[in-house]
C-alpha cells in the first residue's frame, strides 16, 4: 500500500477539473489537465483573438522561452537541448530521420517498440541498406541488457528503445541501455512518450543522447504538444530531415546555416497557446514530488492488477521487472472493443491497445487487442473499484 500522505490526491483532483464527471484511466491516451493548463491556452487564444496573433505571441516572448527552461529543469539538461515540436513522434522523426545511415549500418532495437517508429525504422532500412535488429527480452520481457552489450560494436549507429511501451504496465531499464550505449560510443535515443510525468526523467542519469516526449499523456499537457531533447554536442552534428526559416539562416544567395542548438528541429510557426500550455504542465509537474508521484502510480496501477487478477476469466498480461501505471488485460469471451464501450457508458474511460500496432509485442505472444486501464496520481482506489464492478462477464 502507497503511502497516501506522500500526494495530496485531494488538492490533485480539485485542480483537476474533469475529475469531477468521468472516471479517467486513460491517461496512457490523454491525461485530464489541471486547470491552471487549460486556462494557460485559452488565455493566449483570447489574446490572439484580441490583439493578433503575431502580436500576441511578441508579448509572450519571454513566457515562451521560459517553456523551455521548464522543461529543461523536467529532463535534467540545458534550455538549448530542448526543441518544442507538436507531438512525441515528430519530436522522434527530427531526430530518427536526421542521421545518415548506410548499408550494412546496424539499428538496435525491442519488441515492444511503438508501432510509428518500427515504421520509421523500416523505411529507412528499405532505403539505406540498413538493419533493424531486434535485441532479445530477458525473463522478465524488458529488453535483456547482456544481449544488447554482445552486440554492440563499431557497425551499429543507433540504439532505439521506448521506455515505457503504450500496449503494457513494462518499464524497460534505460539507465543500464545507457550505461552500455555511453560506454560503446553509440548514439541511444530514448522514447519516452509514455514515462516523462510519470516517473522520474535525468537524461544525464539514464545516458541518453536523444529523448523523444509528449505533452498530452502522463505530463497533462494540451494535445499537440511535445518536445525533444538533443545532447548539444550530438545536436550538432546531425542535419535535421526538414529545415526553415526558423532552424537554419540563409545568410547567402547559396548557402543556408544550420542554428547550433536542439531548436535546428523545430519549424517557424508554431501554436504558442499550446506551447503555453505545454509549458504550464511542465511547471505544475515540477510542484509535485516526482518519486511521491511514480509511488503512486505504481501502487495504484498494482492495486488495479490484483483486482483484476481475482476475477473469474479475466487475465492480466503486463510483463516486466518493473512495472509501471499501464495495465493490460483481457476478458474470456469479450473483444477488447466492447469491454472499452461498456466501460464508457458508465464513464469510465480506458483504451484498446491493438495487436496490429504491437506485431513484435503482443502478436509475438500469441494475445488479440487488449484493454488498456492507465492510472494517474489522481485517481482513487474507489475508481478502481468502479472500473471492476462494471466490466462485462466473461462468456
Amino acid at each position: 500500500m502507497f503511502r497516501e500522505a506522500a500526494i495530496d490526491v485531494v488538492r490533485a483532483r480539485h485542480e483537476t477539473p474533469g475529475c469531477a464527471t468521468v472516471t479517467h484511466l486513460n491517461n496512457a491516451g490523454a491525461a485530464l489537465p489541471p486547470a491552471v493548463v487549460t486556462d494557460t491556452a485559452v488565455d493566449h487564444l483570447r489574446r490572439e483573438a484580441a490583439i493578433g496573433g503575431y502580436e500576441a505571441a511578441a508579448e509572450a516572448a519571454e513566457r515562451v522561452e521560459g517553456v523551455y527552461r521548464s522543461l529543461a529543469r523536467l529532463v535534467g539538461c540545458a534550455p538549448d537541448e530542448i526543441a518544442v515540436v507538436e507531438n512525441a513522434t515528430r519530436a522522434w522523426d527530427m531526430a530518427f530521420y536526421a542521421f545518415a545511415f548506410r548499408p550494412g549500418d546496424r539499428i538496435l532495437t525491442t519488441r515492444a517498440e511503438y508501432a510509428s517508429n518500427v515504421i520509421a525504422l523500416l523505411q529507412v532500412a528499405r532505403r539505406t541498406g540498413a538493419v533493424v535488429e531486434l535485441v532479445d527480452d530477458d525473463e522478465h520481457g524488458q529488453i535483456d541488457v547482456a544481449d544488447l552489450a554482445r552486440r554492440l560494436d563499431d557497425t551499429v549507429k543507433l540504439v532505439a528503445l521506448t521506455h515505457v511501451p503504450t500496449s503494457g504496465g513494462l518499464v524497460n531499464p534505460a539507465a543500464e541501455v545507457g550505461r552500455l550505449t555511453r560506454a560503446a560510443g553509440v548514439p541511444f535515443l530514448l522514447d519516452a512518450c509514455q514515462s516523462v510525468g510519470q516517473l522520474p526523467i535525468d537524461v544525464a542519469e539514464i545516458g541518453c543522447d536523444l529523448l523523444s516526449a509528449t505533452g498530452r499523456k502522463f505530463l497533462r499537457a494540451p494535445r499537440g504538444t511535445g518536445f525533444l531533447y538533443a545532447r548539444r554536442d550530438l545536436a550538432q552534428q546531425l542535419e535535421p530531415p526538414l529545415l526553415d526559416l526558423h532552424a537554419a539562416s540563409w545568410p547567402a544567395p547559396d548557402r543556408y546555416e544550420i542554428r547550433p542548438d536542439a531548436r535546428r528541429f523545430e519549424t517557424w510557426e508554431t501554436n504558442y497557446a499550446a506551447k503555453l500550455g505545454l509549458g504550464a504542465a511542465a511547471d505544475y509537474a515540477l510542484s509535485w514530488d516526482a518519486a511521491a508521484v511514480t509511488e503512486r502510480i505504481t501502487a495504484l496501477a498494482a492495486g488495479l492488477r490484483e483486482r483484476l487478477g481475482a476475477l473469474p476469466g479475466v487475465s492480466v498480461h503486463d510483463r516486466g521487472a518493473q512495472l509501471g501505471g499501464i495495465v493490460t488485460f483481457t476478458i474470456a469471451g469479450v473483444e477488447a472493443a466492447e469491454v472499452q464501450r461498456t466501460l464508457r457508458a458508465a464513464d469510465i474511460n480506458t483504451s484498446v491497445s491493438s495487436a496490429d500496432y504491437a506485431q513484435w509485442h503482443l502478436r509475438s505472444r500469441g494475445l488479440p487487442d487488449v484493454v488498456r486501464a492507465s492510472v494517474h496520481y489522481y485517481n482513487t482506489e474507489e475508481e478502481l473499484d468502479l472500473l471492476c464492478r462494471h466490466l462485462p462477464r466473461p462468456r
